[in-house]
């Protein structure tokens, strides 16, 4: 059975970081020219100091991270953080291929989707990579639009990423 819970503890927090770099390992796996989106935004070091930081940069009163569990093994993330006065981003989320088809991605946005409503968050954006077409796919199925680049990415990356926002 599948259960969306918010990490809390240490050990939800090292399932997230665990699936946080199998979702990195994939995205590294994206042939050129789409790879250089993970040289540029996933270094590994600077990776790890962020998935260090991730009970502050996606702390409860502003952020949310939620974990995906199929029959009590950890398959899935997703987190939320709060960008702007009215406005949040949704960042990794991820489901492994052993949960693929099982309506996990789905159910992770949903819960983010919920969290961000219950910080009084108004829109909802996020980025992806343009070859991830089934990830665009659930994207626009729950009702997010294309946008225009919400940050500054370099002129090599923008091409490579589709921009999404939600109206809340």
């Amino acid at each position: 059975m599948l259960h969306i819970t918010d990490a809390t503890t240490p050990d939800d927090f090292a399932a997230v970081r665990q699936l946080a770099w199998t979702y990195r390992d994939f995205l590294a796996s994206l042939p050129p020219p789409d790879d250089v989106v993970t040289t540029f935004a996933y270094e590994p070091e600077a990776y790890a100091k962020l998935l260090d930081n991730l009970e502050t940069l996606h702390a409860p009163d502003t952020g949310a991270v939620k974990l995906a569990r199929l029959d009590d093994v950890p398959v899935g993330c997703g987190m939320l953080q709060t960008i702007a006065p009215g406005d949040g981003e949704i960042k990794r989320l991820f489901v492994s291929d052993a949960a693929r088809g099982s309506g996990a991605g789905r159910a992770l946005m949903m819960a983010l989707i919920d969290a961000a409503r219950g910080l009084g968050l108004t829109r909802l954006l996020l980025d992806t990579g343009r070859p991830l077409t089934k990830a665009q796919r659930l994207y626009r199925s729950i009702g997010f639009q294309e946008c225009d680049p919400y940050w500054s990415a370099p002129d090599n990356i923008a091409p490579r990423l589709v921009f999404f926002e939600l109206k809340l």
